[in-house]
């Protein structure tokens, strides 16, 4: 009897039968179904994208031990390995099943970007192909540091150049010549607490010590790699998020000072006219600008970040407050930006409006599901799942954790990738149906 992959190749079953295979409600072996899921996901222009909603549903784990499988058949490695199908959580399997062609793996390394290509240079397979690392070099996606491992792989030398490239970073952190407060100068220090800024900082305990100490050694060649890196928000800096000094021009005044009403001929003598002007300065005028002290607090806030250096600002962005992780979740240097996650001090209700956030690299929003303390908070998920900027593999992977309300919102809500509508409105449907509950 021919498998029904044979059947439907060879266009012999129903319409019906398609749409149920499509759905990955076929009674055949799990290996089987997602042969068949594949295989229309590839070729069926009717009933494909139902297949690739199916597969982008599929249970994880299931998928992992099929991906890891060097018997597995060919197309759904490949349907895997593709870099429109990629998940971070099945790449590393990908990687070292030998059954999945060296010259994917060169595709892959030629156009990876961010925790793909930190994958791909730990992968025991691409640390032993020089072609590959050859195709990873000229990656044009690749960060200083990524750049510089790569290319002690192809030397066939151990990455530990940049460790001793750290000694000189501490000269370059206290920078009494271009500061000419004191209060703002000096490098954030291990030994002394961070200067006020709007909250009270309390001195640093040893554990938090330890943390931030431990940040600092894992990432040592990040650190170095980035050198002296300025701080560059994401999204930049608008005029809103901190108070301008900029002084009130005088023909905003003018026009008050010179009314008619303020001086009459009657009411002063002449060669007294300029008597009354002192009483004039004094009445508040319509055009003065009121500054917000929070904005002044921000200001200050990003002054002071404007003056440290990368490991200034991790330090901060560990021991530093609210307001200053709020900024520095946004730098656009990638492991500032994720030091704020790893921040002692940092709450749920911070990493729930993080989570909400279009102005963030793409690796804090990938990361913070990686946490699992945040990973349990119901408003981190959903609020990534709602996030445009979250990565859809990302998405993917939490929607199964989405109550069927917010399913339903989710489905209607045209800021997010119509893969993740048309998966909502599936799983709500799922869900509604009599005897589920979501």
């Amino acid at each position: 009897m021919p498998r029904m992959l044979d059947l439907i190749r060879a266009a012999a079953v129903s319409q019906h039968q398609m749409m149920s295979a499509a759905k990955g409600a076929l009674r055949v072996p799990t290996e089987e179904m997602l042969e068949i899921l594949v295989y229309i996901a590839e070729h069926n222009k009717i009933f494909g994208e139902q297949a690739r909603l199916t597969l982008a549903g599929w249970d994880e784990a299931s998928v992992k031990e099929m991906v890891a499988n060097p018997s597995v058949p060919k197309e759904i490695l490949d349907y895997w390995v593709s870099p429109r199908n990629i998940r971070p959580a099945l790449f590393n399997l990908l990687l070292e099943n030998p059954s999945v062609q060296m010259t994917k793996l060169g595709e892959l390394a030629a156009t990876s970007k961010g925790e793909l290509i930190d994958l791909m240079i730990a992968s025991r397979r691409v640390r032993n192909s020089k072609q590959v690392l050859q195709d990873l070099s000229g990656n044009h996606n690749l960060t200083g540091a990524q750049a510089a491992r790569v290319q002690a792989l192809i030397n066939g030398t151990d990455y530990v150049e940049p460790e001793g490239e750290e000694k000189p970073a501490p000269p370059e952190t206290p920078a009494p010549p271009e500061t000419p407060a004191p209060p703002e100068t000096p490098a954030l220090s291990t030994s002394q607490p961070l200067p006020p800024t709007g909250e009270p900082i309390d001195p640093v305990d040893a554990e938090t010590e330890k943390i931030v100490s431990a940040f600092i050694i894992e990432h040592a060649a990040e650190i170095a790699a980035e050198g002296d890196k300025p701080f560059q928000a994401i999204g930049g800096i608008h005029e809103g998020e901190f108070h301008s000094e900029q002084p009130v021009q005088p023909a905003a005044i003018a026009p008050a000072a010179m009314t008619p009403a303020a001086i009459t001929p009657a009411q002063t003598p002449t060669g007294a006219a300029a008597a009354p002007q002192p009483a004039l300065a004094n009445k508040p005028s319509p055009h003065k600008i009121h500054v917000d002290p929070q904005n002044e607090l921000r200001g200050s806030v990003l002054q002071k970040i404007a003056k440290l250096d990368i490991r200034g600002r991790i330090q901060l962005a560990m021991k530093g407050t609210k307001e200053e992780r709020s900024i520095l979740v946004r730098d656009g240097t990638k492991i500032v930006a994720l030091a704020v996650l790893d921040s002692p001090k940092i709450t749920d209700g911070e990493v729930e409006k993080f989570a909400t956030q279009k102005n963030v690299l793409e690796a804090v929003l990938r990361s913070i599901p990686m946490k699992r303390r945040f990973a349990k908070n119901y408003a981190v998920v959903r609020n990534l799942v709602f996030n445009p900027r979250t990565p859809l593999d990302v998405s993917l992977g939490l929607m199964k954790n989405v109550l069927t309300a917010d399913l339903k919102n989710l489905a209607g809500n045209k800021e997010v990738s119509e893969t993740i509508r048309k998966l909502a409105l599936r799983m709500f449907k799922q869900k509604s149906e009599p005897g589920n509950k979501g």
